[in-house]
């Protein structure tokens, strides 16, 4: 579904993504976590080119993402991307923030992408919110709109940039427990998140990554319980001891 080849950028002289290679299969659930600084946020950034790339190649279901060819705003549409910051209109009620891309993008009718809004706000819980607007609702709800804002145009897959990050802790648990559904589902999907747990009980493989390097891939089990890298190492026994 995802795949990345040999793939660099650079700020400058700092390089941020240092030959990258490895692939996100369809219906996998991946998680991508390392130290602050390591790339990750970049690297799930340049799946839809909000981050451009110097080297290498990046498919997203077999489109070549960085071709000059690419119309970006049809692809984009395509890509599921849920921001740390939640990013939804506050002028707009939940529902409308839902349709908007449908109704705008897709075409569709105003009372099909209604129905269909609603539809998606019962699946992430929130389904008496429908009318509420933004500057109403908690952090973690705000959070589960925009999940159901990207589903709204039918992904094939999902990307999550930190999700959680800019959650109060009691709010972390709704939006995880929206993600592990999508899931158990067979939605594909590539989370930078820094909830191992999560990692542990819902991706089928973590990658570490540090400086811009991707250190390690493995299934949870292995990489939880038998890191191959010193780094890797490291950063399991900080977060242990944190």
């Amino acid at each position: 579904m995802i795949s990345f080849r040999k793939v660099n950028k650079w700020y400058g002289e700092y390089h941020a993504l240092n030959d990258v290679t490895a692939e996100v299969a369809k219906g996998e659930v991946l998680v991508v976590c390392g130290p602050s600084g390591s790339g990750k946020s970049t690297l799930i950034r340049t799946v839809n080119r909000l981050e451009e790339i110097q080297q290498g190649r990046i498919e997203f279901d077999a489109q070549d993402v960085h071709s000059p060819a690419l119309d970006l705003n049809k692809f984009r549409s395509h890509v599921g991307f849920v921001f740390q910051s939640f990013n939804l209109f506050p002028h707009l009620s939940v529902a409308q923030n839902i349709m908007l891309a449908p109704v705008n993008v897709l075409k569709k009718r105003r009372a099909d992408a209604r129905a269909h809004a609603v539809a998606l706000l019962e699946r992430v819980g929130l389904a008496a919110k429908a009318d509420a607007f933004p500057g109403q609702l908690s952090g973690g709800q705000q959070q589960r709109v925009a999940i159901a804002r990207a589903l709204a145009m039918d992904p094939p897959a999902m990307l999550f940039d930190e999700p959680t990050s800019a959650l109060d802790p009691e709010m972390v648990g709704e939006v995880l427990q929206v993600m592990k559904s999508l899931a158990r589902d067979g939605m594909t999907m590539m989370c930078v998140t820094h909830e191992m747990n999560f990692a542990r009980e819902v991706a089928d493989k973590v990658w570490f990554m540090d400086q811009g390097r991707l250190v390690e891939t493995g299934t949870p089990e292995a990489f939880f319980s038998n890191p191959q890298s010193e780094r890797a190492r490291k950063f399991l026994s900080d977060l242990r001891a944190h």
